[in-house]
């Protein structure tokens, strides 16, 4: 089982303060329709050759639409370069924008 935050976890440890990198693994086109603010996009595509963009001083929440490529691109990270520092955003941006940030747009 890959390693998980839920969306009311994650707005809580952005509420206190906590030092998260947010990565968003959607394609270009998606993120320009809405994100989360700071987050970083690294499409799904570019992970193979921009995983040293991660932080590894922090926890890395990767995002997608509704977790399935940020699930893939975190397996991916853990197993071919031993990263640990890794959550998937259960049910991605989707259940983020219904169960915490009705302003942030759903597709």
């Amino acid at each position: 089982m890959l390693p998980d935050i839920t969306p009311e976890d994650l707005h809580a440890r952005l509420q206190h303060g906590e030092t998260l990198q947010l990565l968003d693994v959607r394609e270009p086109m998606e993120y320009d329709y809405c994100h989360l603010p700071n987050s970083q996009l690294i499409p799904l595509g570019e992970i193979t050759r921009r995983w040293e963009e991660l932080a590894t001083d922090r926890p890395v929440v990767l995002i997608c639409h509704h977790g399935v490529r940020s699930a893939q691109a975190l397996a991916f990270l853990q197993h071919r370069h031993g990263l640990t520092n890794l959550l998937n955003l259960r049910g991605g941006i989707h259940a983020w924008s219904v169960r915490v940030d009705p302003s942030v747009a759903v597709y």
